[in-house]
């Protein structure tokens, strides 16, 4: 009977030792998809902040040609203030659409100037700020993937229970909200 109980034991301890080993996995693949989406919102962040260092060159070269634009001019300069105090995915999302329609605004307006659209120091900062959206779209792809990836597994099982245990909560997408944003474009020739 002694060798039965034994065995019984050590089956029952090699169990509860592996149980302990999956636990572990899987509390740090949460951790370390956490720490990704992190990662991810970190470089969307310093992209963003480029666009930011960029956006006050491209409006003084703007002024110059475009004085009397005032108001397309500060709806530019507000929006870029609001992007840059936004704490979380949300807030930043909202500003970005702001961002994006201001900037929309303003290249509109060098439609009107010929001068303006041939300013080479205008060109170089368009074409620095198209780099920038393209990293900027590229970034928030890769969060967003990442969310998706965090996100399901801590709304899976197991990873739920150690979500739960963890206190590990969903992410966040970084999301368009602007409703013309979403619509495809319209080609016409």
């Amino acid at each position: 009977m002694l060798p039965g109980v034994i065995s019984l034991i050590a089956i029952i301890a090699g169990i509860i030792i592996l149980l302990f080993f999956i636990g572990i996995g899987i509390y740090n693949s949460i951790v370390s998809l956490r720490n990704k989406v992190d990662n991810s919102w970190h470089q969307i962040d310093v992209q963003l902040r480029k666009r930011y260092d960029l956006i006050p060159n491209l409006m003084e070269t703007v002024k110059g040609y475009a004085k009397h634009e005032r108001e397309t001019l500060q709806n530019v300069i507000n929006a870029r203030k609001i992007g840059i105090d936004a704490k979380t995915v949300k807030e930043q999302a909202k500003a970005e659409n702001m961002i994006t329609g201001t900037l929309k605004s303003l290249f509109a307006l060098s439609e009107n100037y010929p001068n303006l659209k041939a300013d080479q120091h205008f060109l170089k900062l368009m074409e620095q700020l198209n780099g920038i959206e393209s990293n900027i779209a590229y970034a928030r792809q890769f969060y967003n993937d990442m969310v998706m990836k965090f996100n399901t597994r801590i709304q899976t099982f197991p990873g739920n229970i150690f979500a739960r245990m963890f206190n590990f909560l969903s992410r966040d997408y970084f999301e368009i909200e602007e409703i013309s944003a979403r619509e495809p474009v319209k080609v016409k020739f």
